[in-house]
């Protein structure tokens, strides 16, 4: 099993370290790592995730509060052993976030089902003309009497196709840019919203195109006030972002663990690879990475569960350096696996695939760049 030295660290409470040590011992128990059927394998994640009492952690009920610390461990560990329940885990978080943070109560009766396991979340803002640009959003939702009427389309939704509600962004027109966006919760049975298309990517996920073809909605439905869907969703994106790092610490982790097993045992010239410098050089490389990107990671964890209303420039840090690293530790552990590393279905392979589009979702690392430049400079 990864390191879990940094479990020690000052960040961390005795509650945090018994999590994680259970959590360990239940994903060994139930997670293969392997599907056939995308969609069936995320359902079923879904719901073995929620009866064991994992998905608790991704909403908070009144008089709670998120735990993001906890939320990283949780999406760390699980990364570790199977990517796409790692997914599963996260999209119920980052699905119902708007309810959770700004929700009305009956709003956030939703998050009885999705943190049981009983309803898929889905979070639709990222458009076929405005990705990490959320404010360049074209789709409108028009008030009429009694609520809004939504149409437009999205497109690289996560969960699309299974999901069973979606935290919906749209232009209700307060002002230009940013300040004329709202937030919609929408069941996917609402007349109206079908799935346009599915997405097929390196690393197999349930994603679509979702068109909003004259979807009514009713005034109970949007989250918070019109025109706060920007403030909203960066609200989101401010919790969710160190968690993707963390996902992200999980993949790099396993790949360290796949690549000492190797070194250790595989043989060069009568000795094993683990004896050579060079390769010695990589190892203590792809160690520093990771605990470097570790120590990021749950400093913005520890800052938010600290009291800190914003963590913007800390969660930027901790998703950009992370998913960066990460990428270079997948790189150096299919290296060092030769042949093997690129042979398909082998652990390294299957990581390689998944690392690449945490570098993007959730805010590209450049736009990460700008993030954390924007506050440097601001002071």
């Amino acid at each position: 099993m990864a390191d879990t030295t940094y479990l020690d660290w000052p960040f961390f409470e005795p509650r945090h370290k018994a999590l994680a040590e259970e959590l360990h011992a239940w994903c060994r128990a139930n997670l293969t790592g392997h599907h056939d059927d995308v969609d069936t394998a995320c359902r079923a994640h879904v719901k073995t995730l929620g009866a064991s009492g994992w998905l608790k952690h991704t909403g908070a009920a009144d008089g709670e509060r998120l735990d993001v610390r906890t939320l990283c461990l949780i999406r760390e560990t699980i990364a570790q052993y199977d990517g796409l329940a790692e997914f599963s885990f996260a999209m119920q978080g980052l699905g119902m976030g708007a309810v959770t943070l700004f929700g009305t109560p009956e709003q956030k009766q939703w998050l009885a089902r999705t943190r049981s396991g009983a309803a898929i979340a889905g979070f639709a803002i990222t458009e076929p003309e405005a990705g990490s640009d959320a404010a360049a959003a074209k789709m409108t939702a028009t008030r009429v009497q009694g609520g809004f009427v939504l149409r437009g389309e999205k497109t690289y939704i996560s969960n699309g196709g299974i999901a069973d509600v979606y935290v919906v962004f749209a232009r209700t027109g307060e002002a230009p840019g940013a300040k004329g966006l709202s937030a919609f919760l929408v069941p996917a049975d609402t007349k109206g919203l079908r799935v346009a298309a599915r997405i097929d990517v390196m690393a197999p996920h349930p994603l679509a195109l979702l068109d909003f073809d004259t979807v009514e909605v009713p005034e109970a439905a949007l989250i918070g006030k019109p025109g706060d869907g920007f403030k909203i969703a960066m609200s989101v994106l401010d919790v969710f972002r160190s968690t993707v790092g963390a996902a992200a610490l999980g993949f790099a982790r396993r790949a360290l663990d796949e690549t000492l097993t190797r070194v250790k045992t595989r043989k060069v010239g009568g000795a094993p690879l683990a004896d050579l410098q060079m390769v010695q050089g990589h190892i203590a490389d792809m160690a520093l990475d990771i605990d470097a990107a570790a120590l990021l990671v749950y400093r913005a964890a520890w800052t938010k569960d600290s009291g800190a209303p914003r963590i913007t420039r800390e969660a930027s840090m901790a998703k950009l350096d992370a998913t960066e690293a990460a990428q270079r530790v997948i790189d150096m552990a299919v290296q060092l696996h030769g042949g093997d590393g690129v042979k398909s279905g082998s652990v390294v392979e299957h990581l390689y695939r998944e690392i690449r589009a945490l570098r993007i979702y959730e805010g590209a690392s450049d736009v990460q760049r700008v993030i954390i430049a924007r506050a440097v400079l601001g002071g």
